[in-house]
């Protein structure tokens, strides 16, 4: 074929065209990002390790779920634990723990030492370690005016309980003080509270320290 001065090498204009067009594509394609949506190699091999610690993890629990026991958040459970030969019991005075920082410990602390010329304390207190009914009163109807707990007079009240907590665990939490921080008094019953409560079901306003003195130990 004649040349011309618009192709002097001779070239044939439809093949010089397909072939540039050719290389140019392939340049570009070489150049463009994964397209939208596919997938790379690490994504996969993340939802691979997340699909094996789920799998894995469930197997673990499943197996060792034994070990998370309710018995450590509910105190009043009261059932057979696997590999003993009877239910777990708890004392009244474990029982009335937690009963005492919800309620007592504000004011007599957490190690029952009171707040001095304020609130009195409990460990090695004549009025917890004495008469029953005597506390047990206190906590139902609360006290008001001046007592005198080891030698020292307090002039405060102490608000009533007997509309918030029941007769088994005023039993409790009386237990527990009695016999917490060195002292040695033996459990209160619920039935006590039980016959207090209905003796002194017509008295009104709080207990003060002579009335409560006048009740025999």
């Amino acid at each position: 074929m004649s040349s011309t001065p618009d192709n002097p090498f001779n070239f044939e204009a439809s093949a010089a065209s397909d072939e540039s067009i050719r290389d140019a594509h392939a340049k570009l394609q070489s150049q463009k990002p994964d397209k939208p949506g596919g997938y790379s190699a690490l994504p996969l091999v993340l939802l691979g390790l997340m699909c094996a610690i789920v799998f894995f993890g469930s197997i673990y629990m499943v197996h060792y779920s034994i070990r998370f026991d309710p018995l450590v958040v509910n105190s009043h459970a009261n059932r057979a634990k696997p590999g003993n030969t009877g239910p777990v019991q708890l004392t009244r005075a474990q029982l009335g723990k937690s009963i005492y920082l919800a309620n007592c410990a504000t004011c007599h602390q957490p190690n029952g030492m009171g707040v001095p010329g304020a609130f009195p304390p409990l460990a090695g207190s004549e009025w917890v370690m004495g008469s029953e009914e005597r506390i047990i009163r206190i906590v139902i109807h609360g006290l008001q005016g001046p007592i005198t707990v080891k030698g020292n007079e307090y002039n405060n009240v102490m608000a009533p309980l007997g509309a918030v907590l029941k007769d088994e665990q005023i039993a409790n939490v009386l237990s527990y003080v009695r016999q917490e921080w060195g002292n040695t008094a033996p459990d209160v019953e619920p039935a006590t509270v039980t016959k207090v409560r209905a003796d002194t079901a017509t008295h009104t306003g709080y207990w003060t320290a002579p009335d409560l003195l006048k009740i025999g130990n």
